[in-house]
């Protein structure tokens, strides 16, 4: 299992690497295709286009394939559209490539989650998923920082290609490792759907959308951030970078643990301590010595949510997991789609950089809401449960049968 995990992790890694380092080289690739940077935030849009587009679509259409084999496929796919983004020679091809890489991104996630899950014991989920979205973590600590320092020496396009190499060296590891798993589904793929219907995972998929939006509003946009208001130089984004991915690690960890303690409840509390700290850094962020802890307080509760949200998208999911995580990592990237988008607005049109972070404290509470929404749901279900059982007792005990 261990082994399992580290390939797939190693491979979350990189895909993740690819998705976020654009935050560090935001301006370089901007100059280099002689484009706006709110332009230039549109590549993140166009790689949560391809995930959003992807991960329902590519999940039902490839469902009856076996899970091994679909990984590969989905790991040469992803390693072809960075490749592309490393050498298309204008914008709009390097949109397109972006677009092609963010295609596989949920399906992937999606297919190791169900693995890791089908791997774990019961009520370690949390931790497994936990295991498996520290890819998540490290293409921030790691791959991030590493990547905006190759971006800044060897040029942007060079970061693009050591993207494509990284899933490219896991997949000897995938091969080797990951079990034999069978397909999703053995019935009709579209049949699938029918999981949709259910209001619990319904609203579990609306709470990861809304609820990482204010905080991935402020990421895309974090270089500018912290150079523009908090003072730092370019020669420190990386170094900030590592103290994000650093936080993050830590709140991986964090969050599952607390997803297996108490799953909504500690998602919501998650939530309402980082819309807190979204406003803190709007107070405090022009000090720099403020904007360094609330750097890494800001990677931790970013990155505490996550593995509350995808256990609760896998525990309401019943037989379709693999589906309603694509679905869900389709639900993320919507949020980071709108969040290039909303952050260029509020840039150019709106009442400029420094209300980013007031944005996304907003937008946070707004998640916020939605998780004590589901949570309030969830008691009166479980109380009507519980009342239904006590009255068939009742009436079995009157009628003299023994309770179950």
């Amino acid at each position: 299992m261990r082994l399992s995990l580290f390939s797939l992790m190693l491979v979350v890694f990189g895909l993740t690497t690819g998705e976020f380092v654009i935050a560090g080289i935001l301006p370089d690739v901007a100059a280099g295709l002689s484009v706006s940077i709110p332009s230039a935030g549109l590549l993140v849009s166009a790689y949560a286009l391809g995930m959003i587009v992807g991960g329902p679509v590519v999940t039902v259409l490839t469902a009856h394939v076996a899970r091994k084999p679909l990984i590969v496929c989905l790991i040469l796919v992803a390693v072809a559209g960075n490749l592309g983004s490393a050498v298309a020679p204008g914008y709009v091809l390097v949109l397109l490539s972006r677009f092609v890489s963010g295609l596989v991104v949920a399906t992937f996630f999606a297919v190791g989650i169900a693995i890791a899950v089908s791997l774990a014991q019961e009520g370690k989920q949390g931790a497994a998923v936990a295991k498996l979205t520290l890819g998540l973590n490290l293409g921030i600590v790691l791959g991030t920082p590493l990547g905006t320092f190759v971006g800044h020496n060897l040029g942007w396009r060079a970061t693009f290609a050591a993207v494509a190499a990284i899933p490219l060296i896991a997949l000897p590891l995938v091969l080797r490792f990951v079990p034999a798993q069978p397909a999703a589904t053995t019935g009709s793929a579209f049949g699938e759907l029918r999981v949709f219907g259910n209001p619990a995972l319904r609203w579990a998929i609306l709470l990861t959308a809304v609820g990482n939006l204010g905080v991935v509003t402020v990421f895309v946009y974090i270089t500018p951030l912290l150079t523009g208001l908090s003072g730092f130089g370019a020669e420190s984004v990386p170094w900030l970078l590592l103290i994000y991915g650093a936080g993050a690690i830590a709140g991986n960890f964090l969050g599952g643990w607390l997803a297996d303690k108490a799953l909504l409840r500690s998602v919501a509390a998650l939530l309402a301590v980082l819309a807190g700290v979204l406003a803190a850094f709007w107070a405090l962020g022009s000090s720099r010595p403020a904007a360094l802890v609330l750097t890494f307080v800001l990677g931790l509760l970013a990155f505490a949510i996550i593995p509350g949200m995808q256990t609760r998208v896998v525990t309401t999911a019943g037989a379709a997991p693999t589906l309603a995580v694509a679905v869900n990592a389709s639900g993320f990237q919507l949020a980071s789609a709108f969040a290039g988008w909303l952050g260029g607005w509020v840039i150019e049109d709106g009442p400029g950089l420094g209300s980013l972070y007031l944005v996304g404290a907003g937008l946070t509470v707004a998640g916020l809401g939605i998780a004590l929404l589901a949570l309030r749901r969830e008691r009166r279900s479980s109380t009507a449960s519980s009342a239904a059982v006590s009255s068939s007792a009742s009436t079995k005990a009157s009628a003299g049968s023994p309770p179950e």
